[in-house]
């Protein structure tokens, strides 16, 4: 589902000519089965939001091959991400990143606009998933007048809503308190055994990381344990 071979990324400080390399990921290989939750764990500067980010597009690797749902994406560009996230993933972020001035029906109805998807189909898919994250009630409200668990489950419905086979989720706990942590942990889990979807989370949250079905530690831009998956 998600493989990733010998991927390696620096970052070049400095004046033009007179740049200096920093490496952030050496030589990192993974394979994640489909249906699995999947979390990178390490500490703050351990690489781990750069390897999200590499999976998911928004930047390029120095070297080495990314593979996702049998497709080589490692030099995909702009406009091939762009479509390939809309058609293939979704995205849980710990701020949320709704618009604020859009309703909850309308944050989980937009990547459904994107995709050109006709409005009775939009409304009908929109309330199925609402009612299943508990937000049938909340679908006027604005993102301000949400809890901060009511909003980071309207950003799970807008992940949700265009059927990806992966989810890729930055922190998705981090910003809530640990009773709603709880919540959206068992949510998570509830629609991975449901639907079958992929879920990779980032986390510093050792318990964030003992909910998931495998962890991946990363320390320094190297993976522990010779790269291997390791049991939690």
């Amino acid at each position: 589902m998600i493989d990733v071979q010998q991927l390696y990324h620096s970052f070049k400080i400095g004046k033009k000519g007179k740049e200096n390399e920093i490496p952030v990921l050496k030589g990192v290989s993974f394979h994640i089965h489909q249906g699995e939750i999947a979390t990178i764990v390490g500490k703050s500067g351990s690489g781990k939001s750069t390897l999200l980010n590499l999976i998911s597009g928004y930047i390029s690797p120095t070297s080495g091959k990314i593979v996702i749902n049998g497709i080589d994406v490692t030099h995909f560009n702009e406009k091939e991400w762009a479509k390939f996230r809309l058609d293939h993933l979704g995205f849980i972020f710990q701020n949320f990143q709704l618009i604020p001035g859009l309703t909850t029906f309308e944050n989980v109805e937009l990547p459904l606009t994107l995709k050109g998807v006709e409005k009775k189909e939009r409304q009908k898919r929109v309330m199925s998933m609402l009612e299943r994250v508990g937000l049938n009630e909340q679908i006027d409200h604005y993102p301000n007048e949400l809890s901060g668990g009511q909003q980071q489950r309207v950003s799970i419905a807008r992940a949700l809503i265009t059927n990806p086979k992966v989810i890729l989720a930055d922190e998705p706990t981090g910003s809530l308190d640990s009773e709603t942590e709880d919540e959206i942990l068992k949510l998570i889990k509830e629609l991975n055994e449901e639907k079958g979807i992929t879920f990779l989370m980032i986390t510093h949250d050792q318990e964030v990381a003992a909910t998931s079905d495998r962890k991946l530690i990363l320390h320094d831009g190297v993976l522990k344990e010779g790269g291997v998956l390791v049991e939690v």
